[in-house]
């Protein structure tokens, strides 16, 4: 190549070169002219900003309603407060953070506010020394093993010494040092972050915010944030069934999350009744939010998802039935008090014949749900009992109630027909015992229809004695006694007595237990729910249904159904028409000349119903004594069934003294309320 040539193409090179840096040049001092001149202030503002954070916020728990639409449970907004990680002090600032947690206390307790206090430690009422709260063994085991790292056997002061060296709380007296501990315990629990902020307390009246805002300039990092609650409009109505909601155990985050479950280590979750077992439907879907905050200390805020409210929840139940059960139920067993041994307590169920819903379930004594966590150490701490749903989880020896199912079992295998008579000597006797019949008057010679009329021991003792137990249990079975009914909220199983009960508890199996049994008054054991639905299944021509609560699950707005619960046949029992119709002759005759004729004649229907009573041995004030308790099961009409009632009364002194609070349900069901056949306000909303 000639050196002509080499220098034109040298000369070509260093001019493309010249043209491209022109070109990235020009290209350069475009882009920074629209960054300094044309978007200079979107810059800027950009520039200025010193905090962004994204928050995951929680949708709006799902409504539960009644069968006709009426709200159980709503939401309100309200005030948390809260502690915001991006300007709280930090953990190497404990002295701070104890300051102003050490001042929040003080401003709720002198106010009479509560705060959330989660530390499963107390200090003892001599004030001088830590003891582990009771029932708290799981949030003990991970405040342990998680939070402090000790042996399991470490005792209420070991941990409370660790907790002040953790969070430096030498110079508080041990009363205010335990409850800074929980507030920090708490923070440590939801791993504190700017994901998780911490809430102190819920709930917070306006006048209180108002003056942690007033004082911002102290109560660094404390802010208020609007928040959803639960708004029961009646919490004593129902508490046993709709359940409460509160924070996520550590037990209950682990399950959910090995689940596939997303859960905040801070989120609000069903606890107990509908509020649990609806969990996944109620809970609403979670949001973001991302909160800007500039130079100046201004704050954006923008939701990037939306949060969504939960479904709503539609029960079987009709709240105005349930507040009729509820009234007549604790004002009947108040006024039986007199004549008791015992504090009242017991339990209603009202099962549609039909389809299984259940209209009405109330537990006797009872608290109210919307003042639960103020009440909780009171209700906790009470003997009789008023958190515990004795409808569904108390199991009882039923008495007379159970003489239909030994009847169907005597009928159904032929021991005997309508045409059998065995006469009432008052006294039977059965392999050198005696077993009595208790009635206070002679009952003569009857057959099977008289003797449910007259509940006749001693009838159904010479039943017994030529049917087995397993013959009666069989039956006992099929009508659903004895085992779990299905329902979606816990309940007892119960259980039938028999050879291997009595061995598992170290008794040999007696002959006269058969005869016991057959009365009712065995070692047999059944929930309210399985006796209302026994019942259900007589009066239904021996179809049984799986009782349950639910009918059916809405979107929040309403536009489709995402559940809809219908009738589910458990068994159809195939015990015979002319079986049934005898049991129910018997049972007709109860309500209109028997035991109950009083309570039930002035109800524009007639009602057939079966009595029971069964007694328990039962410590009061240290002495054992024998009381009562009565049982009613009852339905109607009687010529084309509708609804079935249990009443079950611990230390009432007969079933037939139940009868005038069924007769209460009765009146209003079809006087006032009419029935279900045409529902009062169903329509389209919860079609």
């Amino acid at each position: 190549m000639s050196d002509t040539q080499q220098k034109s193409k040298y000369t070509k090179r260093g001019l493309a070169a010249i043209i491209a840096l022109s070109l990235v040049l020009t290209v350069f001092t475009g882009v920074l002219f629209k960054i300094q001149v044309i978007d200079g202030e979107k810059y800027a503002a950009a520039g200025s900003s010193i905090k962004v954070k994204t928050v995951k916020v929680e949708g709006a728990r799902g409504d539960i309603l009644d069968r006709n639409g009426s709200p159980f449970i709503t939401n309100r907004q309200g005030n948390s407060i809260i502690f915001d990680y991006s300007f709280f002090p930090s953990s190497k600032e404990q002295g701070k953070r104890n300051t102003i947690i050490s001042a929040l206390i003080d401003m709720f307790e002198s106010r009479g506010l509560v705060w959330i206090d989660s530390l499963p430690i107390k200090v003892s009422p001599a004030g001088n020394a830590y003891v582990f709260e009771a029932d708290r063994e799981k949030d003990i085991n991970e405040l342990k093993t998680e939070i402090l790292d000790l042996q399991n056997y470490a005792t209420a002061q070991n941990c409370m010494d660790a907790l002040i060296e953790k969070y430096e709380l030498q110079s508080f007296d041990p009363i205010k040092a335990r409850k800074i501990a929980s507030v920090c315990y708490g923070m440590r629990r939801i791993l504190f972050s700017v994901s998780a902020p911490y809430t102190f307390a819920d709930d917070v009246p306006t006048e209180v915010v108002a003056l942690i805002k007033e004082n911002s300039a102290f109560f660094l990092g404390v802010d208020v944030e609007i928040v959803s609650y639960r708004e029961y409009t009646d919490g004593a109505l129902m508490p046993h069934i709709l359940g409460r909601v509160g924070l996520i155990s550590a037990e209950e985050y682990k399950e959910k999350k090995e689940n596939g479950e997303s859960y905040a280590l801070n989120a609000v979750v069903g606890k107990e009744g509908i509020e649990s077992v609806m969990e996944s439907y109620l809970r609403g879907a979670r949001g973001i939010k991302t909160v800007s905050t500039d130079a100046d200390g201004n704050v954006t805020t923008d939701y990037t998802i939306d949060p969504e409210q939960g479904n709503t929840v539609v029960l079987t139940v009709d709240k105005n039935l349930q507040e009729v059960a509820k009234d007549a139920l604790s004002n009947g067993l108040e006024e039986l008090r007199e004549d008791s041994m015992v504090d009242p307590a017991g339990a209603i169920v009202i099962q549609d014949v039909n389809s299984g819903e259940i209209l009405s379930s109330y537990s006797y004594p009872s608290y109210d749900v919307s003042t639960f966590s103020k009440d909780y150490n009171e209700l906790r701490e009470a003997t009789n009992s008023p958190l515990w749903n004795r409808a569904l989880m108390s199991t009882y020896s039923p008495g007379s109630t159970f003489k239909p199912c030994t009847a169907i079992a005597a009928l159904e295998e032929g021991i005997i027909t309508t045409e059998t008579y065995f006469r009432c000597t008052r006294i039977h006797n059965y392999l050198n015992h005696k077993f009595q019949c208790l009635q206070p008057h002679d009952h003569l010679t009857m057959n099977v229809v008289s003797a449910i009329n007259e509940s006749c021991n001693i009838f159904f003792y010479n039943v017994a004695e030529n049917t087995d137990i397993q013959t009666i249990n069989k039956y006992a079975t099929i009508l659903g006694l004895g085992q779990k009914t299905g329902v979606e909220l816990p309940e007892a199983s119960g259980r039938l007595d028999d050879p291997e009960y009595r061995a598992s508890i170290n008794q040999e199996w007696m002959p006269g237990f058969t005869l016991q049994n057959a009365i009712g008054n065995g070692g047999s054991m059944f929930s309210p729910v399985q006796l209302v639905n026994y019942c259900s299944t007589i009066a239904d021509g021996g179809t049984r249904y799986r009782p349950h609560f639910v009918k059916t699950v809405k979107t929040s707005d309403y536009s489709s159904t995402v559940i809809e619960s219908e009738a589910e046949v458990l068994l159809e029992t195939g015990i015979s028409e002319s079986t049934l119709n005898t049991v129910r002759r018997g049972m007709e005759l109860v309500g209109s000349v028997g035991y109950c004729k009083y309570a039930f004649a002035h109800l524009p229907v007639k009602a057939a119903a079966k009595t029971g009573t069964s007694q328990v041995d039962r410590k009061i004030n240290g002495v054992t004594v024998t009381t009562n308790n009565g049982f009613l099961i009852t339905y109607a009409p009687v010529e084309n069934p509708q609804i079935a009632i249990c009443i079950a009364a611990e230390g009432a002194g007969s079933g037939s003294s139940l009868a005038p609070i069924a007769a209460k349900v009765y009146d209003y069901y079809f006087n006032e309320m009419g029935t279900f056949d045409e529902p009062q306000c169903e329509g389209e909303l919860l079609s």
